[in-house]
């Protein structure tokens, strides 16, 4: 399998590549309008691309060094694609899920990838109405992606806890603070991905499920975490879309910091603890209903620990990886989402006032693009 984890000239270790799945919204009642085709078009930097449903949009960066410039990008990014909305009367958001639209109102995008998606998958890629953050790290060595891949599974409940930002479903409330880590994992080939080991292992199983037919490409495996080899880099997929810009850029600098961390602990041949696949996954599920409110299993004494005491604790450590690499600026963004609650929290927050989510959708969108 052709894979890009090399060195290049020009590259820079450890770049980052962030895209954010955005909602296209009515400006007056901030309903989910069917309307991509109207806001493609030549962005001032990075990209802006279609989704699956036409009431989505994806903007990306292209690859930076760190925060810094990541965060140029994509104020930028958020910045046009608001202004190209208001020529049409239309707004942006950004969530893990709009609290009150129907997956049954919306269009599929008229992509060939995606009508394909629907024949294979049916309901279950239908009902995806869903806006994730997913970051990508620049790695130079396929195992070493690996060796990464694998260490992140751990981290993956704590950074779906601190970007939990999907308390609301079709006009429910549902208990879950990310609602929209429950309905994806309906697809196939998602959530916490075994440890692989290695890139030959990695390599072998991907390779069979294409000749099966299961996929036609490594982009199909949907993982919390993934070898992306088109690009390579390790991706990390878990986090629900985040309202406020600053904290899409502290979850990128926390993710950054991880990855340097760990091919630090590869290049010095460290092992990899044996970590139980059950756990990371009802750790997962704990951070899905809780947030940052609730309590995960400690994986090193099996004692269960107040999810933003591990928070804390991991942010500390990777602290010293973040200002190295440049990006520990953007770490200000975990602290107040450590002290003031997450988006999820903040919807809870502007609903619980006069249960309108009117007010949480009008709220929403101006804080995707702040004036």
């Amino acid at each position: 399998m052709e894979h890009a984890f090399r060195a290049a000239a020009g590259r820079t270790p450890f770049s980052i590549g962030i895209e954010e799945e955005l909602m296209i919204v009515d400006r007056e009642d901030h309903d989910l309008v069917n309307a991509i085709e109207r806001l493609l078009g030549d962005a001032p930097v990075g990209d802006v691309k279609a989704e699956l449903m036409e009431s989505v949009l994806e903007i990306s960066t292209t690859p930076v060094a760190n925060t810094v410039e990541a965060g140029e990008q994509l104020r930028a990014l958020r910045a046009h694609v608001s202004a190209r909305a208001a020529e049409h009367d239309l707004a942006i958001a950004s969530a893990g899920t709009h609290p009150y639209a129907r997956w049954e109102d919306q269009r599929i995008a008229a992509r060939d990838r995606y009508r394909d998606l629907i024949r294979e998958l049916r309901f279950i890629a239908r009902q995806e109405l869903l806006f994730g953050l997913h970051v990508h790290v620049g790695v130079d060595d396929p195992d070493q992606a690996i060796h990464v891949a694998d260490g992140m599974r751990v981290h993956l409940p704590i950074l779906l806890a601190l970007s939990a930002n999907s308390p609301f479903w079709r006009g429910d409330r549902t208990g879950l603070m990310s609602t929209r880590t429950s309905i994806f994992r309906a697809f196939p080939r998602v959530g916490v991905p075994t440890a692989y080991g290695s890139w030959d292992r990695y390599e072998r199983e991907v390779e069979f499920m294409m000749r099966s037919g299961v996929m036609s490409d490594p982009t199909y495996v949907w993982h919390d975490v993934r070898p992306h080899p088109t690009f390579g880099t390790v991706e990390i997929r878990v986090c629900d879309g985040q309202t406020r810009v600053e904290h899409t850029l502290a979850l990128a600098a926390l993710i950054q910091a991880m990855v340097h961390e760990l091919a630090a602990h590869y290049d010095e041949g460290k092992q990899l603890g044996d970590v139980p696949w059950q756990i990371l996954d009802e750790n997962k599920y704990l951070a899905a209903i809780h947030g940052l409110d609730g309590e995960l299993v400690d994986l090193p004494t099996s004692d269960r620990v107040a999810t933003r005491d591990l928070a804390r604790r991991l942010l500390e450590r990777l602290r010293p990886h973040a200002e190295e690499l440049g990006s520990a600026d953007a770490l200000a963004g975990i602290e107040d989402l450590l002290e003031r609650g997450t988006g999820g929290d903040r919807q809870v927050l502007v609903y619980d006032a006069n249960s309108d989510l009117t007010e949480v959708m009008r709220e929403m969108v101006d804080l995707t693009v702040q004036r």
